[in-house]
């Protein structure tokens, strides 16, 4: 009766294909890099009012960049986009600040804010679009 093992796999070769493997992945972006690097690009964002008295239609470009969130021109930006889309940023400009939440995808996003504009408390909702 013939012996049904695998062949062993030759001890010279294994080593390199091992690394080369290795290599290769390592130099492939991986999966969650590929997602939140969809998100970059400059993404222009209008806010609109829905509570308080504060004005409505502004219009803020921002900056995505591997995950991050910052200003395109005009205040201080900070956030974050996660592998989903999700996003939370914070905005400042002077004295007025606010907090938004939301979701990117594709090439448009919309979420919520709230903050601080010029001594008024408001809140409302934001729309992006990817430029």
């Amino acid at each position: 009766m013939p012996d049904c093992q695998p062949s062993p796999i030759p001890r010279r070769g294994f080593p390199r294909l091992a690394l080369l493997a290795v290599l290769a992945a390592a130099a492939l972006p991986s999966t969650a890099d590929a997602r939140i690097g969809g998100y970059d690009g400059v993404w222009n964002v209008t806010f609109a009012t829905t509570r308080g008295n504060c004005s409505s239609g502004y219009r803020v470009p921002f900056t995505v960049t591997g995950g991050r969130v910052s200003s395109a021109g005009g205040g201080r930006v900070s956030g974050r986009v996660n592998r989903r889309g999700a996003v939370a940023v914070h905005v400042s400009v002077g004295a007025s600040h606010a907090d938004g939440g939301g979701r990117l995808g594709g090439a448009a996003g919309a979420g919520s804010w709230n903050g601080i504009i010029s001594g008024d408390r408001c809140s409302g909702t934001w729309q992006a679009t990817r430029s």
